[in-house]
Order: C-alpha cells, then sequence, then structure tokens
C-alpha cells in the first residue's frame, strides 16, 4: 500500500485546477503536472522507491517512454540495477533511426515506465512498436493512474498497469 503521506504530497505538488487539453484530446479542469515531482529529487525518489516493488520479476529492460518516464525510468534503473531504454514517440528519421534507445529489444522482458496515464495512448503506442520490434511487453509501471478505477485502459493490448497512485488515492489524500 502507497504512503498516503506521498499522496498527499503529489497531489498538493501537481494538481492543477482550469482548462486542460489532455494528449487524448480530452477536455479536463484538473491537469496532474507530473514534471512539478519529476524536477525534485527527493519527491521522485520516493515515487520511484514505491514504484520498485511494481517491476515485474523477468524484467530485462525498463523502458521509460519520452518524455515523463525517461526520468522515472532513469531513476529506477539506477536504483534496481536493470538497464534502462528510452522510447521515443516516434523513431528518429536520422542517425541511428531508432524508436528505442538502448539496448536491442528482440526477445526481451521490457517493462515500460510512464508518468501519468489517463487513456494509455502514448503507452499503447510505444507496446505496438516494442512488440513489433521483437520485444515481451505485458506491464507498464506509472506514477499515477488517473484512468475511470476499475478500468484498465490498455486491456485492448494485452497491457497491465501497475500504478504507484491512482486518481482515488489522489482524491482521498486532499481530505
Amino acid at each position: 500500500m502507497t504512503d498516503a503521506a506521498l499522496a498527499r504530497d503529489i497531489d498538493a505538488t501537481c494538481r492543477l485546477t482550469g482548462e486542460f487539453t489532455l494528449r487524448s484530446g480530452q477536455q479536463a479542469t484538473e491537469y496532474f503536472d507530473k514534471y512539478l515531482f519529476e524536477a525534485e529529487p527527493a519527491m521522485l525518489a520516493r515515487v520511484v522507491e514505491e514504484m520498485v516493488e511494481l517491476v515485474p520479476a523477468g524484467t530485462e529492460l525498463l523502458g521509460g517512454l519520452e518524455l515523463g518516464g525517461v526520468p522515472i525510468a532513469t531513476v529506477l534503473s539506477a536504483r534496481t540495477g536493470l538497464p534502462a531504454l528510452f522510447v521515443r514517440k516516434k523513431a528518429k528519421d536520422y542517425g541511428t533511426c531508432k524508436l528505442a534507445e538502448g539496448r536491442d529489444v528482440a526477445g526481451r522482458r521490457v517493462t515500460l515506465v510512464e508518468d501519468v496515464i489517463t487513456t494509455g495512448g502514448a503507452v499503447r503506442d510505444a507496446t505496438r512498436a516494442l512488440r513489433e520490434a521483437g520485444a515481451v511487453v505485458e506491464v507498464v509501471v506509472c506514477a499515477i493512474d488517473r484512468s475511470p478505477e476499475g478500468e484498465n485502459p490498455l486491456a485492448d493490448v494485452g497491457l497491465e498497469v501497475r500504478p504507484v497512485l491512482t486518481k482515488a488515492q489522489l482524491d482521498a489524500a486532499r481530505g
């Protein structure tokens, strides 16, 4: 169970109110600005400490999604000793032309690392691309899952979501 103090601190630091357009195109009156905790070393370390236990056994690579998943994956990699992989939104059209920077993914178990999941669009795209490259992708760990409670927005691609915090936990932390 995640520390309630972490939920309170993340909520107080990251929850913004106003009018926001999400990546999915959805409109929202609340937004969790994850960069506000990712840029704070002590808070990022607390999130990663909770995330360590969510990484499934057998993980060979931690795939941090551009951009918000990269700092989390980097710290998680340093904490667990598992190599990190940095997954772009689209493959570069120059140099190595890679989608994923780091070790080869073919035949390897990759656990994706994301900051916030609402509909899972970026994670879905990365999952499909990595699977096409031969990776075994079954789990995504994330700092915040703000999808509706009890729903898995990535069930359509057979991906298990393991969050440090859910929107319900953040709402409860507000008291």
